[in-house]
């Protein structure tokens, strides 16, 4: 059966200017209404060519266009088409012939059971045993398919011109390459606007994590719209700083201590641990750096001969770990530490835990683009002691900042 051509441009272009005004993907005027008409209407035509095989055939019965009706759902109302046949006897399951109210729990199926990493399989048994109808894998794919021009769009979308923080770091995952299971990183980058709310800036796949990969990604936030970045916390990677040094000349760059801390562990004996950290907790936890350093030398005093390898690290890293000392106590909370990425990545590996290895590199970005969407919809206010925050950054960093304290 010939199925209407899906206007992929205007449904673009809607989508472009809903992403710009920050409307939800899904909900009452979401991003997401004309997919799901399509996608629906999709399912319809399938349930319509099985029904219509050979044998309906041979007893005459044929396509016999379609009629028109305005259904409604949790996205809204909207127009659907379904196949009709010349006996009248085609009843398709997927949307009734006498239903005009779409249940939550088909779009669910339909749209978000793929978003919550449900297998493929498992998607399309249950919507066998809810709606009693099959959908092949192949369909399933496909229809998820239609979420990609929507990842590009998202990935190219404008951006703020300063971000007060960001925090930068991958995240890896197994895929499945010419037979063979290969490994992909996943690149994140969470910024603080002017306003203080918290977006996912960009997500970007690469086969390995490298500074030479995140020097394009930093490039491409400039691209979109990005001037300056206040400050960046960001783990130990070779390179990283430099990257950002690159791209953004003047942002203040904070390495993890909490990184460093783990790091630190995997060269201390068990019996040396309590002792050692606890003199360590006197370095990262200190008033000034001032007082970190004189602690720092106090600590190598006394295990420097026997940690040498520990104590090169800590002063080879030292500038970038010490940033946050000058900084008041509500600032240096946030960057001290890439915790709020990690954190985030922990949600997402709730969602894409079950898989041992993606099939390829879109249905790794299909997925991670859905699980994503649904996490940053859970942030809407602004970060916590924002008002005192800003008022800090605007005496740190003047004119750079500019924070309109009176919209807070």
């Amino acid at each position: 059966m010939e199925q209407e051509e899906f206007n992929l441009e205007a449904f673009m272009q809607e989508a472009k200017e809903k992403l710009k005004q920050k409307q939800p993907l899904s909900g009452k005027d979401g991003v997401f209404q004309p997919l799901i008409k399509h996608m629906l209407e999709e399912l319809l035509n399938s349930e319509a060519d099985e029904y219509l095989n050979d044998e309906q055939r041979s007893k005459g019965n044929r396509y016999n266009g379609k009629s028109r009706k305005k259904v409604k759902s949790s996205s809204g109302e909207f127009e659907l088409e379904t196949p009709r046949d010349r006996q009248s006897t085609f009843e398709p399951q997927v949307v009734t012939k006498r239903q005009v109210v779409l249940t939550e729990d088909l779009e669910q199926r339909i749209l978000n059971m793929y978003s919550l990493g449900i297998s493929t399989r498992d998607i399309c048994k249950n919507i066998e045993e809810l709606y009693g109808f099959t959908l092949s894998a192949s369909s399933l794919s496909a229809i998820t398919d239609k979420v990609i021009p929507l990842i590009r769009e998202w990935q190219q979308r404008p951006l703020e011109r300063l971000y007060s923080f960001v925090w930068l770091d991958a995240i890896h995952y197994k895929v499945r390459d010419d037979g063979r299971v290969v490994s992909r990183a996943i690149y994140n980058i969470i910024g603080i606007d002017s306003t203080g709310h918290k977006d996912l800036l960009g997500m970007y796949i690469s086969e390995t994590e490298s500074s030479r990969f995140w020097l394009q990604v930093l490039s491409d936030l400039k691209n979109r719209g990005v001037q300056d970045i206040l400050i960046a916390s960001i783990d130990n990677l070779n390179g990283f700083k430099e990257a950002i040094s690159t791209m953004f000349p003047k942002t203040d760059v904070q390495l993890c201590v909490i990184h460093q801390i783990r790091n630190t562990i995997k060269y201390i004996i068990w019996k040396d641990m309590k002792e050692f950290m606890a003199g360590l907790r006197t370095v990262y936890q200190a008033s000034t750096k001032e007082e970190a350093e004189f602690n720092l030398d106090l600590l190598e005093e006394k295990w420097g001969k026997k940690y040498s390898t520990v104590f090169k690290s800590w002063r080879n890293n030292w500038d970038n770990l010490s940033s946050f000392f000058k900084y008041p106590s509500e600032i240096r909370r946030i960057m001290y530490t890439t915790n709020t990425i990690e954190g985030f990545h922990r949600q997402v590996r709730k969602v894409t835990k079950t898989k041992g290895a993606f099939t390829s590199d879109m249905a790794l970005l299909k997925l991670y683009f859905l699980a994503t969407q649904r996490i940053v919809e859970q942030w809407k206010g602004k970060i916590q002691h924002w008002g005192i925050i800003a008022s800090h950054l605007n005496i740190i960093f003047g004119e750079r900042a500019n924070i309109d304290i009176n919209s807070i």
